[in-house]
């Protein structure tokens, strides 16, 4: 072990949320339940370790539906498709299994019902973010997409009266307010969602990295580049006072250069990251003289999400040798 040279403030909560869990299961599940191999619409979720590992016991990753082979088993990614994704999967007879995050569902379920009654929705999100194309999917011809704040005077909207905002479960809740503001301020009659939006994991995430970033020099996120809420934590250390914030899928991807003159390293990981990777990276640092671990505790997180409803018909089917 290397001499003390500083310490490690740990995020809680981090890593995988419900939405992921269960569809992260849900793959495991299928590939139990049918053999390899299964086929999976875009990631399953976003982190390269999680597809590999999937890959790996027969899943095989696909970009969209009419590369499945006919007949075969599908199953569609936590971020959720659009009703013609699947129209697309019916047509060819696909099996489907709808990992789609419930959290993300809701937003759909709102998209539909604000259409119903006529609303221009102004969907605020990333532009070619699997999640915005499956929600907006829902209603296109309701749906605005608005990419932060800077897209707003683009804005166009049939009545100022019936217009309402939704957005990205992932985003970050402080840019996405910030939108919210300027949007009312065109449109003072804008609506929000019922309930929030973005979900409650990256919220909690987020708000654990505002509680310790201040007194970090560093804070390392676990994650993978396209994880749009892992992308998202490294902007909040940097907004809430950390020195420096990098974003690595592995410890191996830590610069030890990063490590001059840090005192206090923070750690966490984005929604999609398994644990595994939290624990090499504290391993990492624990070799280079970093081994004295806090926690900064800001939520706690009991929500667990049923297996979409295919996979739970099945394992009843199959009695209790398939657990």
């Amino acid at each position: 072990m290397a001499d003390q040279r500083g310490r490690v403030l740990l995020a809680d909560p981090r890593g995988y949320c419900a939405g992921v869990d269960r569809a992260v299961v849900a793959v495991e599940r299928t590939l139990e339940i049918h053999g390899a191999p299964v086929y999976v619409r875009k990631q399953i979720v976003h982190n390269k370790h999680v597809v590999a590992t999937l890959e790996r016991r027969g899943a095989i990753f696909v970009e969209e539906t009419d590369e499945v082979p006919e007949g075969s088993v599908v199953v569609f990614s936590a971020h959720g498709v659009s009703p013609a994704v699947h129209q697309e999967a019916t047509a060819r007879q696909l099996r489907t299994i709808d990992a789609t995050c419930p959290l993300v569902t809701k937003v759909h379920q709102e998209a539909k019902r604000f259409a119903r009654d006529d609303f221009d929705i102004l969907l605020i999100g990333h532009r070619g973010h699997e999640e915005v194309e499956g929600t907006a999917g829902e209603a296109p011809a309701h749906v605005q997409l608005v990419d932060g704040a800077q897209d707003v005077a683009n804005v166009q909207v049939r009545d100022p009266e019936k217009v309402v905002w939704l957005s990205q479960t992932t985003l970050s809740v402080d840019e996405t307010l910030a939108t919210v503001d300027q949007l009312k301020n065109r449109f003072p009659g804008l609506q929000s969602p019922p309930s929030d939006d973005i979900c409650y994991a990256t919220q909690n995430r987020q708000q654990a990295v505002k509680q310790m970033a201040a007194e970090c020099d560093l804070v390392l996120v676990v994650g993978s580049t396209n994880s749009s809420n892992s992308v998202r934590l490294v902007e909040v250390a940097l907004e809430a006072g950390a020195r420096a914030s990098y974003l690595v899928d592995y410890a191996a991807e830590i610069d030890p250069a990063w490590l001059d003159g840090v005192s206090t390293v923070g750690v966490t990981s984005g929604a999609s990251v398994p644990e595994i990777l939290v624990s090499e990276v504290l391993d990492w640092l624990a070799e280079r003289g970093y081994a004295d671990v806090g926690t900064v505790k800001a939520a706690e997180e009991r929500l667990v999400f049923a297996l979409p409803h295919e996979l739970r018909a099945k394992r009843r089917d199959a009695g209790p040798a398939a657990d």
